[in-house]
């Protein structure tokens, strides 16, 4: 750790770390090929079709 790390503005507030444009994304499920997965994600999967039948079914 450096000297400029504890550093706090005039208020007495370190400033928080800010993340880069190029490192955010835009919440875009990714999907693997399946004998990638384990249970844990057979269970999410299962867990996202029920909630995208209930948004679904709740528009109509």
């Amino acid at each position: 750790m450096g000297r400029d790390e504890h550093r706090t503005s005039r208020r007495g507030r370190a400033r928080l770390a800010q993340t880069p444009k190029y490192a955010k994304t835009d919440s875009k499920a990714v999907e693997f090929s399946e004998e990638f997965g384990d249970h844990h994600d057979k269970i999410a999967q299962v867990r996202r079709r029920a909630a995208e039948k209930r948004v679904k079914n709740k528009k109509v």
